[in-house]
């Protein structure tokens, strides 16, 4: 067993990631005490690393802890690109404090890009996602993932690509997929072991060309690359436009009668480049509660 403790470059709200993951009933954490446990994938090994709030958004400290020695250095650099803490956020706060949208970062600070576990988990849950109100997509996932994946003291990973090319339409019928999506799960994990599809590859393309080469695949229109892009890759500067919740959150906070279009939201957006994304997760979390 072993623990190391890290800052980071400015504040962060790791409260905020904490309230993310809760909506994944697969997360295992707990919010009053500040951890989550994160699943980590090496290779065909499996580690648990436990993160652990000790600091405040103002000033964050962070305790990171798991079994393997062996593989320490491997699981420390997993978890800091995942949290991305050596991401200037006051940087980014400063850019929207000269835009329309300043009195919103004052009112949440610190906001991260709360990114999946793993690019391939990722791509899984926006595939099956899509198109579904939240609690029937988690409920989907949920099911997804407890009946093919498998868990380690107590957390949960999801199936590998070899195991989810292998099972049929029908085993994801069984559990309310639809046929479209069972075909579009089960045939998107079939390319990526095929190396058709390689995520790994495109983590150092534009994201122009991995919106390009992922709109390809059968199942993955933009919305879903635009999210797999966000919180798959941690991709900056997202904003998906047909997002139902970016929509309202915008239609709230500009006091408007009705949803913007799109036309209206180009016009917006011109002056939060390049921290797009920032500005749809702060959005987000304005209507999140």
């Amino acid at each position: 067993m072993w623990k190391e403790t890290f800052d980071t470059k400015s504040f962060y709200d790791f409260d905020y990631t904490l309230l993310r993951w809760a909506f994944d009933p697969l997360t295992k954490m707990d919010r009053d005490e500040r951890w989550v446990d994160v699943p980590v994938r090496i290779g065909k090994d499996t580690h648990v690393v436990r993160v652990q709030g000790v600091g405040t958004t103002a000033h964050p400290k962070f305790e990171v802890s798991s079994e393997s020695d062996e593989s320490k250095s491997l699981l420390i650099s997993h978890i800091q690109e995942l949290f991305q803490w050596d991401r200037d956020l006051e940087q980014i706060h400063e850019h929207f404090m000269d835009t329309d949208l300043k009195a919103l970062f004052e009112n949440h600070p610190g906001t991260p890009i709360v990114k999946d576990f793993h690019l391939y988990d990722c791509l899984m849950k926006v595939i099956i996602h899509q198109q579904l109100n939240m609690k029937f997509a988690y409920t989907l996932s949920t099911r997804f993932v407890e009946n093919f994946g498998m868990q380690k003291d107590g957390v949960w990973f999801y199936p590998t690509p070899e195991q989810v090319a292998e099972l049929s339409y029908d085993q994801l019928r069984e559990l309310q997929f639809s046929q479209r999506k069972a075909e579009y799960v089960i045939d998107t994990s079939q390319k990526i072991v095929d190396n058709e599809l390689d995520l790994e590859d495109l983590v150092n393309e534009s994201n122009e060309e991995v919106m390009r080469r992922l709109v390809k695949v059968r199942g993955i229109g933009p919305w879903t690359a635009e999210n797999w892009l966000m919180f798959g890759l941690g991709r900056e500067n997202m904003f998906p436009k047909a997002d139902i919740g970016i929509q309202n959150a915008l239609k709230h906070y500009y006091g408007l009668d009705k949803k913007p279009s799109y036309e209206q939201m180009d016009q917006w957006i011109e002056g939060w480049e390049p921290y797009l994304s920032y500005a749809s997760l702060t959005l987000w979390r304005s209507i999140e509660g």
